[in-house]
């Protein structure tokens, strides 16, 4: 039954990611055909095709490697002034232009080859058509329509769980009279950031005082207590003084003395340590609940965090290849696949004892951070990305726009094909780190956390 369950994640899982890759293709194409662009293919996957439909001028499909999808769009690199060959008319008199190749130069020729495979089969009548050139506000909202989608599944599935569960990544402390959640059995230096006691690790004063989960703290040393934040406050200025320490227990009062630890601890403002006292206990609290609102701050803190690990991407991808060869232990917090993914998903699932309810949530939160992450990673202003044909598209309306303030010609669209090279590089940057995510994550495979 166990294993059952885990395929029920996986294919959970996997399906949710390939459903949103399609949705991502959708935000592309379906902006395209509505500014009356051509799109010819519209697939899920890359490499053979296992399926494929034609309904319309659009073949809709699916390939066999489930890793991505694309749509194809009609007239995406321009062709070159250098590359223009011998004009011709056709039957019915349009006008035909002829692509020759260039042969100059190692990129000179990835980007000429690149254009005659463009327009290999543009027929006159899509001249009117071409995605470059539409206005650049255009290009914008359909390279944008891809990312915009995952961002947006991901902000419902954030909001959905907000709403009726709460963020498992945002607690508050709960009112009232501190209720006691958990009483240290030793004292462990903050700086060592440890879970489990070693010998001559001191005894918390909470665990002398004899305090136990589910203790009401009602007075410190003879203060009546309103709130957690009250009693820290007297705690760390107790330093290693007595400490008479009034609580209840299942409604019957009690009371304990004892003498509270000095210990290096954080301060109020985060901006250093301090020797303050120290008790052992901490409070009960509860996950904070939120709506669009909240759910849209919570997505800034989130972006700012996604910055940060995009930034970081190649070294922890490095540190990933070096667990693989045995060099070091994978990091917990290293990025994964959709394998890794679909790996955690199914631990979720068959894991006993997890209620079903936190199941769920696990799998709504990974589903939306892939799908946060996916959206985000598109919007690098670098080809092949989506960010790439936004950047293009935001430079040419730029560059005329200051054309038009210096009474200077129209420059004309901007050439994205130039840029190719620089998308050949990042494209195999992207290869390589994938395979290095799914090679660890069949070798050095993260498990979900519990406890």
């Amino acid at each position: 039954m166990s294993s059952l369950y885990y395929a029920l994640g996986v294919v959970i899982f996997f399906g949710s990611i390939l459903i949103s890759i399609g949705l991502h293709e959708l935000g592309h194409m379906i902006p395209a055909k509505a500014f009356g662009g051509k799109v010819t293919q519209y697939f899920i996957g890359f490499g053979p095709t296992v399926w494929s439909r034609r309904r319309g001028e659009t073949e809709y499909g699916v390939k066999a490697i489930p890793l991505g999808g694309y749509v194809k769009i009609v007239g995406m690199l321009p062709p070159g002034a250098e590359q223009l060959g011998t004009v011709t008319y056709d039957e019915q008199g349009n006008q035909v232009t002829k692509i020759r190749k260039s042969n100059t130069g190692l990129f000179t020729q990835l980007i000429s080859d690149a254009r005659a495979a463009e327009w290999e089969l543009i027929g006159p009548e899509d001249e009117p058509r071409l995605f470059y050139k539409m206005p650049w506000w255009k290009k914008v909202v359909v390279m944008a329509g891809g990312p915009s989608v995952n961002i947006a599944i991901a902000f419902f599935l954030f909001w959905g769980v907000f709403a009726f569960y709460g963020n498992p990544a945002d607690r508050e402390i709960d009112a009232g009279q501190p209720a006691i959640s958990h009483v240290s059995d030793c004292v462990i230096p903050y700086t060592e950031q440890r879970t489990t006691c070693e010998p001559g690790d001191p005894v918390s004063p909470a665990a002398q005082a004899g305090l136990e989960r589910g203790d009401v703290i009602t007075s410190f040393n003879g203060t009546a207590i309103s709130s957690y934040d009250q009693l820290s406050e007297l705690i760390r200025a107790n330093a290693d003084g007595e400490a008479v320490i009034g609580y209840t227990r299942d409604g019957t009062a009690a009371e304990a003395t004892v003498h509270t630890l000095i210990q290096s601890r954080p301060d109020s403002d985060g901006s250093g340590m301090v020797e303050v006292g120290f008790l052992g206990i901490q409070p009960t609290t509860h996950l904070v609940t939120g709506g669009p609102l909240y759910t849209t701050v919570q997505m800034g803190y989130t972006a700012e965090q996604t910055v940060e690990a995009v930034i970081r991407l190649p070294q922890r991808v490095w540190g990933v290849g070096k667990a693989i060869i045995g060099l070091q232990d994978r990091d917990e917090d290293s990025p994964v696949s959709i394998v890794g993914g679909s790996r955690l998903a199914g631990e979720t699932v068959s894991l006993e004892g997890f209620p079903v309810q936190q199941k769920i949530v696990y799998l709504l939160m990974l589903i939306g951070g892939f799908n946060f992450f996916i959206g985000a990673f598109n919007f690098i202003p670098l080809l092949p990305l989506d960010g790439g044909h936004i950047a293009s598209a935001l430079w040419e309306a730029v560059r005329r726009g200051l054309a038009r303030l210096r009474g200077r010609p129209d420059p004309g669209h901007v050439d994205a094909a130039r840029l190719l090279p620089v998308a050949y590089v990042m494209a195999s940057f992207m290869l390589a780190m994938s395979v290095v995510l799914i090679v660890g994550d069949f070798v050095v495979p993260l498990h979900v956390p519990i406890g």
